[in-house]
């Protein structure tokens, strides 16, 4: 029935409730009845005629389905919370829960494709949390991807012989097109089994299965990243292995006892860093990879490399990407060395504005004023762009947005890169001040 239908329709019947109401008050006035029964009479029309207003006001079939999908609207929105993390047996029982206070059914219950995640309701007591799927039609609604409507105990499948659940309608959840789970709704009686009832079973489905897909995806995302981040951190480990073994390798004729000692200390550094398989370690580890590469640079060449420490000791315990330090002060060494004089390096580590500065100062033969914009694109340098770049993209993979790398120089001067992590992600200026906050 169109709205405009229905507003006549309403229309009428007050009228004709109205006018029956004049009509009896008329018949009762002309018999002169005692005052009691005129009133009586009046009163119980008038209740009559509003009733019949209002009965017919709530049951209008667009109220009903706004009020439906708003129910609807209201669990799919405070299931998010919880669907966002997967679909198990925690995520399943809360939504479950919600679905039972905002609806009409005796019980509700979510399963994957084998067993029960999550149940809620009348019978919670014997339908228990993942124990194996018993109805058929929930196999079934699984296995073809459409829903069922359960008009008996026997359908249920219940084997407790005192279970009050009479009916139900099951209705698969999806991802991608492809049945995951289901969702069900119980009764106490097959006369609750009405279109509206399904319609908003299938409804609550489509949209708990829609915030599945999203958990899916986060999840996909989530991976892929680890997955991009293991093999940024898989291209640094030879660049500092390569570049170690030939400085022993220089060593070997000048002085092989050095070398050979170097040679063991190198293994054990190397196995130790192979070992620590986390994504991230402490920075006070971060420093010790650092001290270590300097001893073999040092040891290739001597009093021509100097290095300061500044360190605050309550930074040692933040959390950085493995190898996030060490490859900047190798660059500083690489590229910073000038062909005569000493190499003044230095590093320091403080906390500002509840973000980690990490700064490595160098006094270096600097960086081109045109090259400069370039050192954080992707392929820019042989040694230089990539281990700064693949620094830079951990940071932020791990971090967000306001970490990251920064670099200023000038040429002839020195160069300082400013690593910047925000462990919370919340901005508050970060890497992109850097290169005017950076100081020698």
């Amino acid at each position: 029935m169109t709205p405009r239908r229905t507003i006549l329709f309403d229309s009428l019947l007050l009228f004709a409730v109205t006018v029956l109401a004049i009509v009896a008050a008329w018949v009762l006035i002309s018999t002169s009845p005692p005052r009691w029964v005129l009133l009586t009479a009046l009163g119980g029309l008038t209740l009559i005629a509003m009733g019949s207003v209002i009965a017919r006001w709530v049951s209008r079939p667009d109220h009903l389905k706004a009020r439906h999908s708003d129910q609807v609207l209201q669990i799919a929105n405070e299931s998010l919370a919880h669907l966002r993390k997967g679909l198990d047996t925690e995520t399943a029982s809360a939504v479950c829960r919600l679905a039972l206070d905002r609806t009409e059914a005796a019980a509700v219950a979510i399963t994957d494709t084998g067993a029960i995640l999550g149940f809620a309701g009348l019978g919670e007591d014997h339908h228990s949390v993942e124990g194996p799927i018993l109805t058929r039609a929930t196999r079934e609604a699984i296995e073809l991807n459409e829903h069922r409507i359960l008009a008996s105990k026997a359908d249920i499948g219940c084997p407790q012989r005192t279970c009050l659940l009479r009916a139900a309608i099951v209705v698969p959840l999806e991802i991608r097109g492809h049945a995951v789970g289901t969702l069900k709704f119980y009764y106490t009686t097959p006369r609750l089994l009405n279109e509206t009832q399904v319609t908003m079973a299938e409804g609550l489905a489509r949209l708990l299965s829609t915030q599945l897909e999203l958990s899916e995806l986060d999840r996909q995302t989530e991976l892929a990243c680890r997955m991009e981040l293991k093999a940024l951190q898989a291209q640094i480990h030879p660049h500092f292995l390569f570049n170690t073994i030939n400085t022993i390798a220089m060593l070997i004729r000048t002085d092989p006892e050095h070398a050979r000692e170097l040679l063991r200390e190198f293994a054990w550094f190397y196995r130790r860093t192979l070992e620590a398989s986390d994504e991230l370690i402490p920075l006070g580890r971060e420093i010790e990879y650092v001290r270590t590469y300097l001893h073999f640079e040092v040891a290739r060449f001597g009093d021509r490399i100097e290095v300061a420490e500044e360190v605050d000791p309550t930074t040692l315990d933040v959390l950085v990407p493995a190898f996030a330090v060490q490859p900047v002060v190798e660059n500083a060494v690489q590229h910073g060395m000038k062909p005569e004089g000493v190499l003044h390096i230095g590093v320091r580590a403080f906390r500002t504005g509840g973000h980690i500065e990490i700064e490595i100062v160098d006094d270096g033969v600097g960086i081109r004023t045109e090259d400069l914009p370039r050192v954080l694109e992707p392929g820019f340098g042989r040694g230089l762009g990539i281990a700064l770049k693949n620094v830079d993209d951990r940071l932020k993979g791990h971090y967000g947005p306001g970490s990251g790398l920064a670099v200023s120089s000038e040429p002839g001067e020195g160069t300082c890169v400013r690593i910047t992590i925000v462990p919370d992600g919340v901005v508050q200026g970060g890497a992109d001040d850097a290169q005017s906050a950076c100081g020698r």
